[in-house]
Order: structure tokens, then sequence, then C-alpha cells
């Protein structure tokens, strides 16, 4: 019996930026149409410069503002960054008003997430087994409760069969381990590491992806010593060190708040092991959306936050124009004071034209599994097209929506794929920001009517 069908696999939602696999770039940080997004040629190319800075290292406490209006892909162009810094590099997510907590004041919230994104690796060599899968098997027992099955593995000298537990065989399913595939399996943890697909295997199934990373079939034996490199972040080491439970702490849901002490010690051992070489500090990114929301406080601590060289590289987002800095009676540039400003870069994106809006409805069709009809002798779709005529005149987050609504209708008449009419339907159904104001102030009698000067 296959492994999928035999294991009880995870849900996976859809999400809003699920479609997003990257920045699109190539080796020489031109953007390309791929990885989910498409358009904000520039924004990503300049997201695409941040992301290598960060990955050398040798640049800290760089901000970065991304200024655009809604809905034209700033928390895309985020996203993509940390697919492409992929999961060693340290990436946090957070929104201007996670920072505002009864429980801990804001500076500290801002210190445990700059932290957050500031890796340390380590190395160390622990017993591995490493190979090729030959094949695997998973069965109920006799009595309908556990699965166990075997999994055999080979290189290029020896081939071996291994008796597997519920917990390996979930193990494997996770890292969607298969026959072909090289991976690595932690003697002491369990943990199952996914290397890539063997050569030969390449040459036996064609199916793979432009994704697939092909490796060659491990040499000699087995089981072998071989350096593990572990990345945890400063805010996990400030965690164990500051509670009575130490690794444990980790788990045991707020932090709360960390002495300043403690912050300082770990600071000082952390550049004596880095000049010791025993670690290597690894710089993440920090993102902040809807950065207008902080006050004016924050903006001082981290204006003063970046010059640490401890400090990672921290984009902001925002859609605020001149608006006014939070606490103060004072207007300024995207909400921020000016100070701040001087010691940014500012990269815009711009509103989608039509026809890149039916391209990223595209990709979220299809990251949805969603048809949408196709005329032949056009050779375009008249669901797409009206789906995109109504973006002009609302907006794409709300077409976005449409989408798999659309798509339930056409399966209430027995179609698998969208039609014109479906779309019609549900936007009848579901109104926008734009007629709902409307039907509110005309068909309600309590509602907020704007003053005209001369009223004033």
């Amino acid at each position: 019996m296959s492994l999928p069908s035999i294991i009880s696999q995870h849900l996976e939602r859809i999400g809003a930026q699920s479609h997003v696999r990257g920045l699109g770039l190539d080796d020489s940080l031109q953007p390309r149409d791929r990885d989910g997004l498409y358009g904000q040629y520039a924004a990503r190319r300049a997201a695409g410069i941040i992301v290598r800075m960060s990955q050398d290292g040798g640049k800290a406490g760089r901000g970065v503002l991304i200024v655009g209006p809604p809905g034209s892909g700033k928390t895309a162009i985020a996203m993509g960054m940390a697919q492409t810094l992929g999961p060693d590099t340290p990436f946090t997510s957070m929104s201007g008003s996670e920072f505002y907590s009864h429980e801990m004041n804001k500076t500290e919230a801002l210190t445990q997430a700059l932290r957050r994104s500031i890796g340390v690796e380590f190395h160390e060599e622990t017993e591995v087994i490493e190979g090729q899968v030959v094949d695997i098997q998973a069965n109920k027992t006799e009595d309908g409760g556990d699965v166990i099955g075997t999994l055999v593995l080979k290189t290029t000298e020896m081939e071996t069969e291994y008796d597997m537990e519920s917990k390996m065989l979930e193990a494997l399913s996770k890292e969607k381990v298969s026959v072909g595939d090289v991976i690595t399996i932690d003697k002491a943890s369990g943990k199952v590491t996914r290397v890539g697909t063997s050569f030969g295997a390449g040459r036996e199934f064609d199916a793979h992806g432009p994704q697939t990373r092909f490796v060659p079939c491990p040499e000699g034996e087995l089981q072998k010593r071989k350096e593990v490199v572990h990345t945890v972040t400063l805010h996990e080491i400030d965690v164990i060190n500051s509670r009575s439970q130490g690794f444990m702490a980790l788990f045991a849901g707020d932090t709360g708040e960390i002495r300043p002490e403690v912050r300082d010690q770990i600071n000082v051992k952390i550049a004596q092991w880095i000049e010791e070489k025993k670690a290597k500090l690894v710089p993440g990114v920090l993102f902040i959306d809807e950065v207008h929301m902080l006050d004016i406080e924050c903006f001082a601590f981290l204006n003063r936050a970046l010059e640490s060289r401890l400090a990672p590289v921290v984009v902001m987002a925002t859609n605020r124009g001149i608006s006014t800095i939070r606490g103060t009676s004072h207007v300024s540039a995207h909400g921020i004071p000016s100070d701040l400003l001087d010691r940014i870069l500012i990269v815009r994106t711009k509103k989608p034209s039509k026809d890149e809006v039916k391209e990223i409805l595209k990709i979220r069709a299809s990251e949805e599994d969603v048809e949408f009809d196709f005329d032949e002798e056009s050779e375009e779709s008249p669901a797409l097209d009206y789906l995109a005529d109504i973006s002009e005149v609302t907006s794409l987050r709300y077409c976005i929506q449409l989408i798999t609504l659309s798509s339930l209708v056409a399966q209430r008449r027995h179609s698998a794929v969208v039609e014109e009419q479906d779309i019609k339907k549900v936007y009848d159904l579901f109104l926008d920001v734009d007629r709902s104001s409307e039907m509110m102030s005309r068909d309600f009698l309590f509602h907020a009517e704007e003053k005209d000067e001369d009223d004033e």
C-alpha cells in the first residue's frame, strides 16, 4: 500500500499569498514572470537586491520601505523575499498593530521581533543514515491500530531494509519522500531531510518539475558521521536563558518581557563564539506591514536599533501618502518621521494594469484549481475578461475573492469550467465597497454625511 494512502495527510489550505514561491528573478536579478508573481518588475528587482545583500551578510541595519496603493503586491513581494531567502534565513512578518499589547511594552515587542530576525548558525557532527530510497511499504497492524512499514535505502556500495514505526512514516510523508529520493535520517532525533532526487531516478521517471533538485546517489556506508548545521534565532536563545525551564520555555506560549541584562550576556557570548569560529551570524529580514500604525516611540526605538551590528534588514510596507505620525500632531510622508525616512530606501509598487490583472487572476485560479472557459476563435476567456473588467471598477482583491465563489456556482450547474454567467451571478450576490456604501447611504437613514467647507 502506498505511503500517502495509509497515513493521514495534513490539511492544506490556500492562503492569500500561497501562490507566491519566490521573487521570480534569474541569476542576474532580472525579473521573470514565474514563482507566482507577475508585473511589478522594478519593485521585484529592488527586493532581489535586498535579498542578495541579506544573504551576503556584510551589512547590518538596512531599512527598506515598500509604498504603493492597496492591492499592488507589497505583501506578495515580501513573501517572495521570504521564499527566496529559504528556510535557513530568519524571516519575521508582522503587522504594525501587533506591537501593541497589554502584557508587553511596545519597545520590548519590537526588540523581540528584531531578534527573531537574526539567526546563529552552529555546526556539529552527528550520526546519520543517508541513502537513496529504493522502496517504501506501509501497512496497518493486524488489529487495525498503528501503521508500520519498511524502508529500503541504498548507496553505491550497499542496500539495507529498515523497519519503520508510525512516527517515522509520518515524518517521511511530511517530507513528501518517494522512491528515487535521497534522504538523511538523524539517528539521535529521527529527523528526516529530503536532499533531492537521485540522477538515476531522474532517468527512470521523467515527470519532474523545474524546481526538482538532482543529486548523486550517496557513496560508502549508509550510516556515517556528518556535519549538521543548526540555525536558531537570538530570540530563541534569549528565551532559553531567561526561563527556569530552559529549552522547554520555547513551548510554554507567551514568553513575556526579557531583562536587558540577559540579552547583554548573550550578545557577549555570541560575539565570543563567532570570534572562535564556533558559530556564524545569519542576518535575516524583519517585515513590518502597515508600518504607519507604529507611533513616535516605536519609530524612535527603531531608528536607534538600526544602528546596532546585530540589526537585521528591516522591510516595511505602507499604503499611506502624507499622513499624521501616530502619537503626535505632526504630518510626514507615509506617517514616518523624516529622520527615519532619511536612512531607509524606498521602493514603489504601482497599480497593476488590466493585462497584469488578468495574469494574476490566472495564477490565483490555478492555485485554487479553478478553470475558466476558453473561446477558440478569439483565443481568450470571456469569463476572465469579464472578471478583469470588474477589477477596473472595484479592486483586484475583490475579484480574487470571486474566483472560488464562481467555481461553486459553476459546480451547481454541473460545469467543470467557470463561465461569464457564473461571474455575473456572484457579482450580483456579493457587493464591493462602493456599491455597499451607495446602498447604505441611499436606503438607510443613519449614515455620516461629509461636511462642506461652508458648513464648518
